[in-house]
């Protein structure tokens, strides 16, 4: 393969937005088993795994303050530490009351619990997931209330502290109150006169003494009075209890719609990776020959005569290279069996013979009850018309209507086997009836007698000819050819059996590319093997054309 073959061989395809609905339509198997896969998981989920109810308890937390109507001038939302609160609602103390509550191990309790924060406010969501409607009220509820203790008894330590702080202080005050009225001079030593100043300073003392008292009396009594409860629980968990089983029907729903995309996904990508033959300018770009025409899929409603009608038209520019090579075998190669190969070359086989040519046909033996169908049913749809039979030359080639066939003058030698038609054959009167031409054998007596067919007796009877229209087509076994005439091969595939490629070096190769089907490398590897044999490809066909 040169480098220009070479370049377009690997050249990319473009996918346009026709393909992006092609695509899953053509690989529809892909898309639904995606979708069945997922569908198919969402119904194991729903099915084999229990339900998670999850309760909700809210908690509305209020600062600690001596006078509760009144709030910090910061505003609501900076009167308590919410990250703060949300580390005491989650930590060891509340979970390890919740599961003692509940039973249940704490790492369990610690997984199943969860605390939300709103930004901006002072409120505690308490969300708590269980395998029960019950479990989950009363995990929810018993970690609020547990929370709420917790933070009460850390304001009560609070507050005794400080309230012993303030003791404190009043005693030792209180102790250095009566240390300053005992240095007081007596009530009869100083109402003579006035006080002298160092009297004058320790009643000063007394009285700070007495105003430091009255304050910390007075703090200590905010204190003691403070209302020291953390919030309250303004929405219990209860029953309903929302369930992650709940909306079973909009779960499945969403997995068949994902299912579908990640189908169509599936289906893109498998087309990106399987490089196959795609169009006809693909396959001629990788095969360097112009392409003869394109033949539907055949087996179902109208496919076999949509099939039968391509083929016609493939005919007329397999006629036109007969014209300038008479001589020359057509041997119709693929590179495996299930690319429509056998169709191609019955059906152009049958048109030829429709044109008025006696074709021989040369089939492997798996192919030729295949080949018989094609025949038979294109006697029936095109039958007979009467004409004068042939008649042998002295060398036994035989002639139509007195004169001698294009290509089989009577300088060419029949081939020992080649089979005349017998004198006095007619079309019957029943159109539907095949007519089928058994030719006496015409040999030399030192030819070599051929081996009988599979179940054909051995009895001298040449190949099988069916007449259609006005010409006819005989069908021999691969390898026993006539040396003139219109020759069509029905090659075996040449990816197991190399004699297709072997008789296309003394003819031509007309190739068959099935769309969607015959990968690139398939396709390249054929063209290699018929350059390396020396062999000339006179151009392609391109099989399911409709299921493009």
């Amino acid at each position: 393969m040169d480098v220009t073959d070479a370049v377009a061989g690997g050249r990319q395809r473009v996918v346009g937005f026709a393909d992006v609905v092609r695509i899953p339509v053509r690989r529809w198997r892909t898309v639904a088993a995606t979708a069945a896969a997922v569908v198919l998981a969402t119904v194991g989920y729903l099915s084999f795994f229990p339900a998670t109810y999850r309760a909700t308890t809210v908690v509305v937390l209020r600062p600690v303050v001596t006078d509760p109507f009144t709030l910090p001038a910061g505003g609501a939302d900076r009167a308590i530490n919410m990250t703060a609160e949300n580390g005491i609602a989650l930590g060891n103390e509340v979970v390890d009351a919740t599961a003692q509550t509940l039973g249940r191990d704490a790492d369990d309790v610690r997984d199943a619990l969860s605390v939300e924060v709103p930004t901006g406010g002072q409120v505690l969501r308490f969300e708590y997931a269980g395998d029960s409607e019950s479990e989950a009220i009363t995990g929810a509820n018993a970690a609020a209330q547990t929370y709420l203790k917790v933070r009460e008894a850390i304001y009560q330590q609070q507050r005794a502290a400080l309230l012993l702080s303030y003791d404190s202080t009043i005693k030792q005050v209180t102790s250095q109150r009566k240390a300053a009225q005992k240095e007081l001079p007596e009530e009869g030593t100083t109402s003579a006169g006035p006080a002298s100043p160092r009297v004058q300073a320790m009643l000063d003392q007394v009285s700070k003494l007495n105003d430091q008292l009255a304050q910390l009396a007075n703090a200590r009594a905010k204190v003691s009075s403070a209302d020291l409860s953390p919030g309250a629980v303004t929405a219990a968990a209860r029953t309903p209890v929302p369930s992650s089983h709940d909306n079973a029907a909009l779960y499945l729903l969403g997995a068949l719609v994902g299912g579908a995309l990640l189908g169509m996904m599936a289906a893109h990508a498998r087309e990106a990776l399987d490089r196959r033959v795609r169009s006809v300018e693909q396959a001629a770009d990788l095969v360097g020959v112009p392409a003869l025409g394109v033949v539907r899929a055949g087996g179902r409603a109208g496919g076999d005569a949509a099939a039968a009608a391509d083929a016609r038209y493939v005919s007329l520019a397999v006629l036109k290279w007969l014209g300038r090579h008479p001589d020359l075998p057509l041997v119709v190669l693929s590179g495996r069996d299930d690319e429509g190969r056998t169709v191609v070359t019955g059906n152009l086989a049958v048109a030829l013979a429709e044109a008025g040519q006696d074709v021989h046909l040369a089939a492997p033996p798996e192919s030729e009850a295949e080949l018989k169908q094609i025949l038979y049913a294109a006697q029936r749809r095109t039958p007979p018309r009467p004409r004068l039979l042939p008649e042998a030359d002295a060398y036994g080639a035989p002639r139509l209507n007195g004169a001698a066939r294009p290509g089989v003058g009577g300088a060419l030698p029949m081939r020992p086997g080649f089979a005349r038609p017998a004198v006095g054959l007619q079309p019957g009167k029943d159109p539907d009836a095949t007519m089928v031409m058994e030719a006496a054998v015409s040999r030399p007596t030192a030819a070599p007698m051929l081996a009988p067919r599979p179940g054909e007796e051995p009895d001298g009877r040449g190949p099988l000819a069916v007449l259609i229209g006005g010409g006819a087509v005989r069908l021999h076994p691969l390898g026993e050819l006539p040396d003139h005439g219109v020759v069509v091969v029905d090659a075996p595939p040449s990816d197991t059996d190399e004699r297709g490629v072997r008789a296309a070096q003394s003819g031509v190769a007309l190739l068959v590319v099935a769309r969607d089907r015959t990968r690139n490398t398939e396709l390249t590897r054929l063209v290699d093997r018929l350059r390396s044999a020396g062999a000339q490809a006179v151009g392609f066909v391109l099989t399911g054309g409709r299921r493009g």
